[in-house]
């Protein structure tokens, strides 16, 4: 790639810096923020040159001229309870998903001063696709345009790359033309993708961007193939594991009593949930034994920190994922500085985006699409 200057960006939200860890060394971070400090402390850990371009603070009380330059990307992966399925579902309108204004009206006036990122990429939950009908995502659709952007939205699962279940929706969107090479099919434009796109008015859909991009290679890893040594972790004692399994429905104690028949060594990620059976709500544990640990979340409760579940020669034992599996669920190396408590470290990567996942996005659409941008932006 023939280039006046290194790729620049800006992370917004950048929680740990797993974004800047998947965009890889032919990348150049100008501007980093993030407002949780056990996240800001960890990005600063990690990252020793963090003086210069990270601010802790609250995106609102960031102005355009803390932001140097011109960056060829601004990332921005905006907190995604209010259009999680597991949150309100408030959508663009609830406290914390509105902190994206908070950064859009950052890319507002550095357009007005003639420095708006060349690309955004704007990562979420894929309820961002139909929160309130999808006026939510339309409405962001609307404020890329305002702004001079054709954009496309692609939803990857992370399972693709790491053995986790991890669907999110990454809106890619550019103020420049897209080379034909980056416009096609892809097996990311999924069914909601594609619902989203066809809820749009048609001056938005004009503007809409199908990205190409072929599916990775198939996965070489599993759950079972990230973990410590049994010896290495504490294990819950069997009165625990008892009553894990005595939270089970019919359908999850037979997965159990399968593996535990087929003899050998099984593990499954577990997690606690509320379900409503005959008009009562009811907490269940649910087990997987595909290979994938079930999505990260955040440890604000204990049932939302995944369990996992060994059956080998006949036993069943249980016990909570550590950080650094957690870590290696999300495809960080075992050189990423955790913070020391364990709950702490769950919410820096459960909070995070996938590393592999940006890294594929980096290598097929945006290090191409800045390549060809690259005549453009060298006559500035």
């Amino acid at each position: 790639m023939s280039r006046p200057d290194p790729l620049t960006f800006y992370e917004f939200f950048a929680g740990g810096g797993m974004a800047r860890l998947g965009l890889g060394a032919a990348w150049t971070c100008a501007f980093a923020n993030d407002f949780d400090p056990v996240k800001a402390a960890t990005y600063r850990d990690n990252f020793p040159d963090a003086a210069d371009h990270f601010h802790e603070g609250d995106v609102w009380a960031l102005e355009a001229r803390d932001l140097p330059g011109q960056a060829d990307l601004a990332w921005a992966s905006s907190p995604c309870q209010d259009f999680s399925l597991a949150g309100g579902r408030a959508g663009l309108a609830g406290g914390r998903s509105s902190t994206f204004f908070g950064f859009w009206r950052l890319v507002q006036a550095l357009a007005a001063e003639g420095r708006a990122p060349r690309n955004v990429v704007i990562e979420n939950v894929s309820g961002l696709l139909t929160s309130h009908g999808g006026a939510d995502f339309t409405a962001l659709c609307a404020a890329l345009a305002a702004a001079g952007y054709r954009f496309g939205a692609l939803e990857i699962d992370a399972a693709a790359f790491l053995p986790q279940s991890r669907p999110r929706v990454f809106v890619v969107a550019t103020r420049a033309p897209v080379p034909a090479g980056l416009i096609g099919d892809s097996p990311f434009q999924t069914r909601a993708v594609r619902e989203a796109q066809a809820r749009l008015p048609a001056d938005l859909a004009a503007r809409w961007i199908w990205w190409r991009g072929e599916a990775p290679g198939r996965r070489n890893t599993e759950l079972a193939d990230l973990l410590e040594p049994d010896g290495a972790v504490k294990w819950h004692g069997d009165d625990k594991t008892q009553s894990l399994l005595a939270l089970m429905a019919p359908l999850h104690r037979a997965r159990i009593a399968k593996v535990q028949a087929e003899g050998g060594r099984a593990v499954g990620g577990l997690f606690r949930r509320m379900r409503v059976e005959q008009g009562i709500k009811v907490q269940r544990a649910e087990a997987r034994f595909d290979g994938l640990a079930g999505c990260l979340r955040t440890p604000r409760g204990g049932s939302s920190r995944q369990t996992l579940v060994v059956a080998e020669g006949g036993q069943v034992r249980s016990r909570l994922i550590s950080s650094r599996e957690g870590a290696r669920l999300m495809g960080l190396p075992d050189s990423y500085r955790l913070p020391r408590a364990a709950t702490s470290a769950l919410h820096v990567v459960g909070d995070g985006v996938a590393v592999p996942v940006v890294r594929w996005l980096a290598a097929h659409l945006l290090e191409p699409l800045l390549a060809a941008q690259a005549p453009a932006i060298a006559a500035e």
